[in-house]
């Protein structure tokens, strides 16, 4: 009887030990859980902000592409105006496009925030990569070929719109007060076709960050879309 018993007591005390060590992992696969849950909210919640300062930046590059896309041809057409002719009307709109910039200023808020929290918060690797490629890398690579064409501006343009300008409207028009310098051989011209290159250059740069942004964004849709 002494025997049976404490073999009961055995049985109780072990099934009382696994009901402690099953509540224990209960309680830690929750906890596991919420955290988990937590991180992926989070997470989802930093990469739809990101989408949208990617948005932003997206319409800003477009636009700075088409215009840049404007002075190209607007130099091109310059170019090709017969030597010694007189200037047509639609030279000062040319010039108007051609003698601009355009300020790239990326929205990095959202992006500074994961890196602050480890952008291992970021669970899927292709998009970290992406992310990390854009901007760390390429907005600098924009910026500064951008800055190019803001630099030509003032070494190359305002000097001569200080000496010569008679009406300007930044990005719509230019006249000076000779303008059949721009059928002649010269240094007005010589600045046209450095524009052209300058211009390409930023344009190349910025396509590359479009087609970045266009694949971190079609993995954020997918991701933000996971429950």
């Amino acid at each position: 009887m002494e025997g049976q018993k404490t073999t009961q007591y055995l049985g109780y005390a072990l099934g009382e030990i696994v009901l402690v060590v099953f509540g224990i992992l209960i309680a830690l696969w929750i906890s596991n859980w919420n955290e988990d849950r937590k991180a992926w909210e989070f997470e989802r919640e930093m990469l739809a902000q990101v989408r949208s300062n990617l948005v932003i930046d997206r319409d800003n590059l477009s636009g700075i592409i088409t215009n840049a896309r404007r002075a190209i041809r607007s130099s091109n057409k310059i170019l090709a105006l017969e030597p010694n002719s007189n200037p047509p009307d639609s030279l000062k709109y040319w010039l108007g496009e051609i003698a601009q910039f355009g300020r790239f200023l990326p929205l990095t808020n959202a992006y500074e925030v994961l890196k602050s929290k480890g952008l291992d918060q970021v669970s899927n690797k292709e998009l970290r990569l992406l992310l990390g490629t854009y901007y760390d890398n390429m907005v600098y690579a924009i910026r500064d070929a951008n800055e190019d064409i803001k630099y030509t501006f003032k070494i190359d343009w305002l000097p001569v719109m200080k000496e010569d300008i008679v009406d300007f409207k930044f990005g719509h028009y230019l006249v000076l007060e000779d303008m059949q310098e721009f059928t002649e051989a010269g240094d007005l011209r010589n600045i046209l076709i450095m524009n052209i290159d300058n211009y390409q250059g930023s344009i190349d740069y910025m396509e590359n960050g479009l087609e970045v942004i266009e694949k971190i964004n079609r993995i954020i849709d997918r991701e933000i879309g996971k429950e």
